[in-house]
């Protein structure tokens, strides 16, 4: 299959270096330092599950040059959907596959804001990787996975043909019965994130102290209640679950979000609790901590943007 991997970071490098190696003509869309490795050295792939080594690896920085590709996974920040799905929508086949992997819920709707129905999925992954060094990614954590589906909750070809897709390059994948929320329950799991970058936290820190964890036991349940109103389907006790879920996290874990904000790099912060905020006002759900996390770190998002 003809693919490209637009933003070749944790996520984009892992899933596309593991669809290189089945085989699929892939191109990645990479920057600077990083891009200049990929063509000198090739993209290589450390993993809990096996290192290897994509070489040749096709790269460019320029998304006009790719080849009408059947599917294209977008790995890039949450931020930067809406100009990549105008890029797109010119370069890509009535048939191709447009698979978002961004964190939040809301980048299947803005690509379907541009794009054909027929041609957007909606997905997320769970994986724990980054980019170690330029031409080099670090799969540290976590099962690989990808879980997709149609926004409407409907079964078409493209579907079952990603599926298979993945199936073949030995990429955990499912068909979600509910897209939008699963979303939602991801977005339960990383929304945290937030709290860590204010509180300059890890995961077993803030979790260790009682009054911090109860502030993050808080603000998932406020995330719960917005996806609720929002018609995610996400049982009664899911709060607690997560809380659980993060508890068997490492003691030094973070998110990208709260990497990024400490760094002074432009966040996903919009995209997680500034959501909440906003969906929350929308249908008139309370969330004054998800609220009082993001407008405590727009000045950084602000200063990181030069806005």
């Amino acid at each position: 299959m003809n693919i490209t991997i637009i933003g070749t970071g944790g996520v984009g490098g892992y899933f596309g270096g593991k669809l290189a190696q089945a085989g699929n003509n892939v191109t990645f869309i990479a920057r600077g330092e990083h891009l200049k490795q990929i063509r000198e050295k090739g993209l290589q792939i450390k993993s809990i599950k096996g290192d290897f080594l994509i070489k040749p690896a096709m790269a460019t920085d320029n998304i006009s040059e790719i080849d009408t590709p059947e599917l294209v996974i977008l790995g890039v920040k949450a931020w930067q959907v809406k100009d990549i799905a105008v890029q797109l929508k010119p370069l890509i086949k009535e048939n191709t596959i447009v698979l978002p992997l961004q964190n939040g819920v809301l980048a299947a709707d803005e690509l379907l804001a541009v794009l054909q129905p027929n041609q957007v999925l909606a997905g997320l992954c769970r994986i724990f990787s980054k980019i170690e060094a330029p031409g080099i990614i670090n799969h540290f954590g976590v099962e690989p996975e990808i879980v997709f589906g149609e926004m409407n909750n409907g079964i078409n070809p493209n579907v079952e043909k990603l599926q298979k897709t993945l199936e073949s390059a030995h990429i955990k994948s499912k068909i979600a019965g509910d897209i939008r929320t699963e979303l939602w329950k991801k977005l339960m799991i990383i929304g945290s994130g937030g709290l860590l970058a204010l509180t300059r936290t890890t995961y077993g820190e803030i979790r260790e102290n009682s009054e911090t964890r109860e502030l993050m036991r808080v603000l998932l349940k406020e995330i719960y209640e917005v996806a609720l109103a929002d018609g995610a389907k996400i049982e009664i006790d899911f709060t607690e679950k997560t809380m659980a879920y993060i508890d068997t996290y490492p003691y030094d874990a973070t998110t990208s979000l709260a990497r990024d904000i400490c760094a002074g790099k432009p966040s996903e912060i919009d995209y997680q609790n500034g959501t909440v905020a906003r969906l929350g006002e929308q249908f008139k759900v309370g969330v004054p901590l998800n609220s009082f996390v993001y407008s405590c770190l727009l000045p950084l998002e602000r200063k990181a943007r030069k806005v």
